[in-house]
């Protein structure tokens, strides 16, 4: 199922048959760089994928989702919205993750303009962040492109002491 579309991009519900595909993201080494959790072995992405197949279990409407690039049909990617709860209170992360061989071509930046501009428009929610490791300067450059601030630093998200920069942004 479609969630959005942008110019160039098609983000829809994860299925089976993006196994493949997403696990070769997830164990490239220069693409996981900067999360926590590192490379993820097949079985981990399996598990990932099977958990956001229908949107997040928690909450339906939010979770990762296929990313295709309209112009050849390819899987690059999985971006959407994930819900944390930082300092007791649900926040909404704007993820975006893309095969490094669509980098530097404004992708990210559409996906994440798509992705705030669904969340803020078709379910209505009132702030977005993005959780981004202090190392990781085009991620903060994307965040800053779609209208994003840096809110402060924290010492870790969810117990996992991983220096992480909170950036965000609110519903005008």
């Amino acid at each position: 199922m479609i969630i959005l579309e942008t110019n160039r991009l098609i983000l829809r519900h994860l299925v089976n048959d993006d196994l493949d595909d997403l696990f070769a993201l997830y164990s490239d080494p220069e693409i996981r760089q900067y999360f926590p959790e590192g490379l993820l072995n097949l079985a981990e992405t399996k598990e990932e994928l099977e958990w956001h197949m229908n949107g997040h279990p928690k909450y339906p409407e939010l979770g990762l989702w296929a990313t295709i690039h309209k112009e050849t049909g390819k899987f690059i990617g999985r971006c959407g919205l994930l819900p944390w709860e930082i300092d007791g209170k649900l926040e909404v992360e704007i993820a975006y993750l893309l095969d490094k061989s669509f980098w530097h071509q404004g992708l990210a930046t559409e996906a994440a303009q798509g992705i705030l501009k669904y969340g803020f428009e078709n379910l209505n929610l009132s702030r977005l962040i993005c959780l981004i490791d202090p190392e990781n300067i085009s991620s903060q450059r994307v965040a800053e492109r779609i209208g994003m601030t840096l809110e402060r630093k924290v010492d870790g998200i969810a117990g996992d002491n991983y220096p992480t920069l909170i950036y965000s942004i609110h519903k005008e």
